[in-house]
């Protein structure tokens, strides 16, 4: 099914930025939530975040969601899905670099084999992958076909 391309739909960019970043939140929070659960077996399937993960995540979605409307045409999925992991290795290792400078960083990887400076893991080079194509092709792609509209109108544009 192919999706009519809007650049923006009716949804301002900070609103679209909030969903991103409330996607994100939540998906870190059930990731988490999951992974304790799975390795102790805690009944209460707790999961944990930081409030700088809105801010990480939310921008994250939005940089894929430009790079998607330019690179839609040009490049297949499984491409445009290696770009967009690229791209979060590089903001989840700058913005952790920032935030350690303040020590206010939430992640540390140092136990994982394949960590860079405890910022990055390779290990989680295929869920980031996976987590790219649905923030593309089921968070994006809706997201910019959501709408706001107001009564007696058909759509933004009042057609």
């Amino acid at each position: 099914m192919l999706v009519k391309k809007q650049k923006s739909g009716c949804l301002s960019g900070l609103t679209r930025w909030y969903i991103y970043a409330i996607h994100g939140l939540l998906c870190e929070i059930l990731f988490t939530a999951s992974w304790d659960f799975i390795l102790t077996c805690n009944q209460k399937v707790i999961g944990v975040s930081s409030i700088w993960a809105m801010f990480i995540y939310g921008t994250a979605i939005f940089v894929i969601e430009k790079m998607f409307l330019h690179l839609e045409d040009k490049c297949h999925l499984l491409s445009r899905c290696l770009l967009y992991l690229l791209w979060t290795y590089v903001w989840e290792f700058s913005t952790g670099f920032l935030l350690k400078t303040f020590n206010a960083c939430p992640w540390d990887y140092s136990h994982f084999s394949g960590n860079i400076m405890g910022l990055i893991t390779l290990e989680y080079a295929v869920p980031w992958y996976f987590g790219c194509m649905i923030a593309e092709q089921v968070v994006i792609k809706n997201t910019l076909r959501l709408q706001f509209i107001q009564d007696g109108q058909k759509n933004c544009k009042g057609r």
